[in-house]
């Protein structure tokens, strides 16, 4: 199932994607949810009836006459593992990290999967990186890494959009990672049972239609539920959280010259089962 939230001439509506056309579930069955984190949150209980509004398919609304947003407005939290692909660690000139190497980006920087992507006024060394999301469902702590995919949701397609120049100048990557619109993911949740193998998917970016990433899932050194278990050592996963796991080589800071993005690219991240996001970038005013 594609779970998107979308708008339609009024405020956001929690949707359900069938090919070309959605259905909202708001409308269906407007006590069932108010957004996105509480539908996942409540899926075990209303999973049967989004089903069967999703089966009825009344007044299905043409999905190219909507606005999907980011499906999750104010994640509680969004986590982004760092060199996490063989080819992006030889291409930084880095060692294989013996632990993961995880940073946060702040939730000011959710972006919708067609919305603009902005270049700011402090420093124009943006970069994109094309990753899969892993989207949080039953969550919790300690979980063993044969109890990890019980804790997914979903998946989406993400772009862990990064300013170079102020992720290099500290050793902290945070602020540097956490630009306003700097987290495009979408277009929808794909929900788990709708893919077998998140380890299996192929992954590519383009920008203005030149392909710079093209790789596949499974060369992530560390897996989705390797990282799930590693994570919940340390934090409590909850219902909507984002795991960005990891960018395959092909980065905009690696190529010779660099190619940063500039005022006018646009930048699309496709993965394999999951969709397609299309952003543009544009200046900061």
């Amino acid at each position: 199932m594609k779970l998107a939230t979308f708008s339609a001439g009024a405020g956001p509506e929690l949707g359900v994607v069938l090919d070309d056309r959605i259905v909202s579930i708001s409308r269906a069955a407007p006590g069932l949810a108010r957004d996105m984190i509480e539908l996942i949150a409540r899926w075990p209980a209303a999973e049967g009836q989004v089903r069967a509004i999703a089966a009825a398919a009344a007044d299905a609304l043409a999905l190219d006459q909507v606005r999907l947003h980011a499906p999750i407005a104010r994640p509680g939290k969004i986590m982004a593992i760092g060199l996490n692909y063989a080819d992006h660690i030889a291409e930084s000139g880095m060692a294989a990290p013996e632990h993961q190497v995880w940073f946060s980006k702040a939730v000011t920087c959710v972006n919708g999967p067609f919305d603009p992507i902005q270049i700011p006024k402090v420093s124009q060394t943006v970069d994109y990186e094309g990753e899969m999301v892993a989207v949080i469902g039953a969550g919790g702590r300690h979980i063993a890494k044969a109890d990890a995919a019980k804790a997914v949701f979903g998946y989406c397609v993400g772009n862990d959009a990064t300013e170079r120049a102020w992720q290099h100048r500290t050793p902290q990557w945070v602020v540097g990672k956490s630009f306003d619109t700097h987290a495009p993911f979408g277009p929808w949740i794909t929900t788990a049972d709708e893919v077998p193998d998140p380890h299996a998917l192929a992954i590519r970016c383009q920008v203005n239609g030149e392909t710079r990433q093209d790789s596949n899932t499974r060369h992530m050194v560390f897996d989705v539920w390797a990282q799930v278990e590693h994570l919940s050592q340390a934090m409590t996963l909850e219902p909507g959280d984002l795991l960005f796991t990891g960018t395959p080589g092909g980065i905009g800071a690696a190529m010779k010259p660099m190619q940063f993005l500039t005022d006018g690219d646009r930048v699309r991240i496709e993965i394999e089962r999951l969709g397609a996001i299309d952003n543009p970038c544009a200046a900061e005013v």
